[in-house]
């Protein structure tokens, strides 16, 4: 390894180093986490856990709609698997924050309790290996009861035709909010130096992000008026309208939300959840008219006798009934829209997850650490060939 370290160039040198570091930190923290039985025994027992909230929750919803729909088996069966999905993606979710943080907080605060971390600055590994190495141990745990829930949630292909995308996306969410919570929960380990004071800090960030930015939302509808068929046009103070949807960004169960509202397509309850911090339509919450859309479909005309006839091919332009020519009926898609929240949620948390990383790098660096220097009058900055402390 050094050797072939010595034959690359400067800089492939120092990526070189800086993943074999990450590697020796990460190796090593996942062999005191991973050792003994205990690890997959907890595996074993969320998953049975997991399994059981599935299968309760499909006999309710099977009950619920066996009682309601009158034998529609085939509905039943599609809403029964949307059920089971919404159950399990939220409840995931609900997991990964508070697990995420719980694994980072006392990455280096516990290492400056032992006082090993004057020992790990003074080996060749870098500070970015070395908070890299905490963070992908740390929450390799957490990677673990993700890809184990996978087979578990893609039962629900069982019970209706789902599109696998509508999966894939819901697990980008988990997977992006556990690297921007455990990063956060890395800083606050670096910044204090009690794991406790760590720990309190970091769910009361997580809290401030979630629970504060909900609730903010909750009192800006409220004061203009903006919350269920309200326009939004009071004004309190300088809110007016609707909250801005960048709010929420940082809320993984709008996120989850709105993946699940496109799984509904785009009809129900999580879409008129969405309604909350957007002006997004839904068969629950009155938005107003929609504009025209021109868009081919299929002609609706009414027989001599009465009887309503299909006619293929024919636009579709206006609001049709029964007497109404098929040029004056207007049709509306009624998918959702696709990729419009979620994305943006990811974004933010891999954006902050690469700010608070580099944060912590600064806390953990012994020296070299990144200080503005502020130019003085009449004091020209000359190379000392030192580093400063």
């Amino acid at each position: 390894m050094s050797a072939l370290r010595r034959s690359l160039p400067r800089p492939d040198r120092a990526l070189l180093g800086a993943l074999s570091g990450m590697t020796a930190i990460g190796v090593k923290e996942l062999r005191g986490r991973m050792r003994g039985r205990r690890a997959f025994v907890i595996v074993t027992v969320y998953l049975v856990l997991l399994a059981g909230f599935a299968w309760m929750m499909a006999l309710i919803l099977e009950r619920e709609y066996a009682a309601a729909l009158g034998g529609s088996a085939a509905f039943a069966s599609a809403q029964i698997g949307r059920g089971v999905f919404s159950a399990l993606l939220v409840l995931e979710t609900i997991l990964v924050v508070v697990l995420a943080p719980a694994f980072t907080a006392g990455a280096i605060s516990q290492e400056r309790e032992k006082q090993t971390l004057d020992m790990l600055a003074a080996t060749p590994i870098s500070s970015l290996a070395l908070v890299l190495g905490k963070l992908v141990s740390a929450l390799t745990y957490v990677f673990i009861l993700i890809a184990a829930s996978i087979p578990l949630t893609a039962l629900v292909f069982v019970f209706g035709p789902f599109d696998p995308i509508d999966v894939a996306r819901g697990y980008v969410v988990l997977v992006a909010t556990a690297l921007g919570l455990g990063a956060v929960g890395l800083f606050f380990s670096a910044l204090v130096q009690r794991t406790q004071a760590a720990t309190i800090a970091t769910y009361g960030a997580l809290a401030a992000v979630t629970a504060g930015t909900f609730f903010l939302a909750y009192f800006w509808n409220a004061m203009t008026g903006a919350s269920g068929t309200g326009d939004g046009t009071r004004q309190f103070g300088p809110l007016s309208g609707r909250p801005p949807e960048a709010l929420q960004y940082l809320n993984p169960y709008f996120a989850q939300a709105d993946i699940l509202c496109t799984v509904e397509d785009g009809f129900g309850e999580w879409c008129n959840r969405m309604s909350f911090i957007g002006a997004r339509r839904s068969l629950l919450v009155d938005e107003g008219p929609p504009p025209p859309v021109e868009v081919p479909a299929v002609g609706i005309d009414v027989g001599r006798d009465g009887v309503v006839e299909v006619a293929p091919g024919k636009p579709v332009t206006g609001d049709g009934g029964e007497g109404v020519p098929a040029d004056d009926v207007v049709a509306e898609p009624v998918s959702a829209t696709r990729d419009a929240f979620w994305p943006r949620t990811a974004a933010a948390w891999l954006v902050l997850s690469a700010a608070f990383v580099v944060a912590s790098v600064q806390l953990v660096s012994p020296t070299r650490r990144w200080r503005p220097v502020l130019p003085l009058p009449g004091r020209s900055r000359r190379p000392t060939g030192r580093s400063a402390p």
